[in-house]
């Protein structure tokens, strides 16, 4: 598996996309990944996952922005050290694409409490198996 991460202000951020074949109706149009997510807190300040934003592209460039509170109807809180991990879904209508996002985050102690912190999600591919050699 393909594993994507990045890190925001010590918070790093792990995503795993998984192609869902069984989910999916290629004669319809329909292709559905799932992806777990790993947010790990490597610093020293508790923090609550307020909201999320989400671009989703697919491969003909179709784009749909996604936001909400928390995340799979939570809002975790991480103290230092912690990690929380979630897996969630989306369906496209051709075979590729990728999704891009961020977590807002508050900050619950420390000398910035209630301060916000934006905290970036890594670009992420959604490839269905046998694609022939494209790259998002």
């Amino acid at each position: 598996m393909v594993q994507f991460e990045q890190t925001t202000d010590k918070i790093r951020i792990l995503v795993e996309p998984v192609f869902l074949e069984e989910q999916s109706e290629p004669q319809k149009n329909r292709f559905v990944w799932a992806y777990h997510v790993r947010i790990e807190n490597h610093g020293a300040e508790t923090l609550q996952l307020v909201s999320r934003y989400w671009r989703i592209t697919d491969s003909l460039g179709r784009t749909q922005e996604v936001s909400g509170p928390g995340v799979v109807g939570e809002q975790p809180v991480l103290s230092p050290g912690e990690a929380f991990e979630y897996t969630s879904g989306t369906p496209l209508s051709t075979n590729s694409g990728f999704m891009e996002g961020r977590y807002n985050m508050v900050r619950l102690d420390g000398p910035d409490a209630g301060g916000a912190l934006e905290v970036a999600v890594p670009a992420f591919s959604l490839d269905s198996p046998g694609l022939q050699g494209r790259l998002n």
